[in-house]
């Protein structure tokens, strides 16, 4: 996609959506740092309910320790892979406390040595806490960035790179948030909803889906009953 487009492309998403955010309900950077955490290969909207309650009761990584790992499944049970999730968070609780001060770094590398924090959470920590310029690669950013042409790449890394390197300014902090729902609610993996796409004339995806066919409703009317 050509630097033209790609700035056009940015600037629809953005007159659409003037100031797009996670959907991950939370306070405070370490709040998102564990609904991130706890986000992996689950929706934002199940993470949201698993962690509201949870989130009432913890603000801080020495709750969180205090609270405990058997306190902590039980708000977060209903999430996939909850076990794991929960000794993460509390493992990296326990190191915020012993040597950040209780506080979340405001770097990626500090960020990827904590554990159950890879590079997508660290980004989306960064970005979304701290205002980085970083690009959190998910499946959504990955498929758009294939599908539309804006960062190809056969990798996520390579996608990141890409999108690093041609995501223009003004565009470059809220670039995250515009593709992850982008590709969440319109650019869907099985069937992109091309007819009502902001971008559809500058994305190289072809064939455009066209719009659903209306089902013509069958009119019942009764039957004529012959004159007496």
């Amino acid at each position: 996609m050509k630097k033209a487009d790609i700035f056009e492309f940015y600037r629809r998403l953005a007159e659409a959506n003037p100031a797009p955010e996670t959907e991950l309900a939370y306070g405070n950077a370490y709040q998102l740092l564990v609904a991130v955490t706890c986000s992996a290969q689950s929706t934002d909207v199940g993470v949201n309910k698993a962690t509201k309650a949870l989130f009432a009761e913890v603000k801080t990584p020495a709750q969180m320790v205090a609270l405990g790992l058997d306190g902590l499944k039980a708000h977060i049970k209903t999430i996939g892979l909850y076990n794991n999730k929960a000794k993460n968070v509390i493992a990296l609780s326990e190191i915020l406390v012993r040597d950040h001060a209780g506080e979340v770094p405001a770097d990626r590398d500090a960020l990827e040595a904590l554990p159950g924090v890879g590079r997508k959470t660290a980004n989306v920590v960064m970005n979304t806490a701290f205002g980085a310029e970083t690009f959190a690669v998910d499946t959504h950013i990955f498929r758009v960035g294939n599908r539309t042409g804006i960062a190809p790449g056969k990798t996520v890394l390579a996608v990141e790179k890409a999108l690093d390197k041609k995501t223009p300014q003004p565009f470059r902090v809220g670039a995250h948030h515009w593709l992850i729902l982008h590709g969440r609610y319109i650019c869907k993996a099985r069937t992109p909803e091309c007819w009502r796409c902001p971008v559809a004339d500058l994305c190289r995806f072809k064939p455009k889906t066209p719009p659903p066919k209306i089902k013509s409703a069958t009119v019942q009317t009764d039957p004529v009953k012959p004159a007496a």
